[in-house]
Parts: C-alpha cells; sequence; structure tokens
C-alpha cells in the first residue's frame, strides 16, 4: 500500500508491488498516469485525496470498505490519528470498525494497533511521492495470514 505519489511513479514501485494480491493507493494520486501504471503492477483500489480531481477513465472515492482473505479495510485519505480522528471518521470507526484502517495525507508513516476499536491497524504507508516535507519515501506491504493482518513490512524506495 502507498500514499501521497503527488503525480510521481517511484520508479522502485514495480519491484515491491508487482505481483501483490492487491494494490492500495491512499489518496493523493496526482495524475492519471500513476493510477494507470500502478494497474498494470495488479489489482488496484485508490481514494481520492484532496489534491486529486475527477480522472476520466476512473471515479475516485473519499472512502472505500472492502475484504481481502477476509480481512476488513477501510481506506480514506484523511483519517487523523488514533484519539483525534478526523470529525466524520471517528462516528464511522465506532459504528463499525474495520480490521484495517488505512489512510494517507499526512506523510507521515505509522503502524499502530488501536485497542479501543477491537484491535484495529491503524496504518498510513507515508510518501511514495517527491513533494511534500518527508524525507523518506515509503510503502508498507501488509501479509495476511488466516484472515488475520500479521505483518506490515515498511519499504524505503530510495537507496
Amino acid at each position: 500500500m502507498l500514499s501521497d505519489t503527488h503525480g510521481w511513479f517511484h520508479p522502485e514501485l514495480p519491484r515491491y508491488l508487482e505481483g501483490c494480491d492487491a494494490i492500495l493507493h491512499a489518496g493523493d494520486v496526482g495524475d492519471a498516469d500513476v493510477v494507470r501504471r500502478l494497474e498494470a503492477l495488479g489489482p488496484l483500489r485508490v481514494v481520492r485525496g484532496n489534491i486529486d480531481g475527477p480522472y476520466a477513465h476512473r471515479p475516485l472515492p473519499l472512502h472505500d470498505r472492502f475484504e481481502i482473505a477476509g480481512v476488513r479495510f477501510l481506506m480514506t485519505h484523511i483519517a487523523g490519528r488514533p484519539g483525534r480522528w478526523e470529525r466524520t471518521l471517528g462516528p464511522m470507526l465506532r459504528a463499525d470498525p474495520p480490521d484495517v484502517l488505512v489512510c494517507g495525507h499526512s506523510h507521515i508513516l505509522a503502524i499502530e494497533r488501536v485497542p479501543s476499536l477491537g484491535g484495529m491497524l491503524y496504518l498510513n504507508p507515508g510518501a511514495a511521492g517527491r513533494q511534500g516535507f518527508h524525507q523518506v519515501k515509503t510503502c508498507v506491504l501488509l501479509h495476511i495470514e488466516g484472515s488475520k493482518a500479521v505483518r506490515a513490512d515498511v519499504v524505503h524506495l530510495d537507496p
């Protein structure tokens, strides 16, 4: 999973994402070409970020609820953080917490269990693009076994 590409397709992404069961992009794609190139690597789910306009070939939802291998996901761009959720997201999470919440926007890598929401995994893959204050470009590989998210590996895209 990745976020905040801001129109730039990092040349290392195919190395890590090709062959994944699903590629999740948590918004601020920035360019339809990034979507096309990610779709060429594997099944893609993507949500709209605050810099994203409508892409002619695919409308982007603000929130996406889905299931992969028995794990329930909610993906959105702006989520806040555990204990300080974005205004509309807090009630949504309390009403029906997913197993994994994937978000972006902050450009800050974060992987955290949230006990108050049944042990939900909060996952912000940081930023994979060149724009923003972040110093390191990252994405995350999530491993699922037996319908549980068991491990999240951080990938540093630059050498």
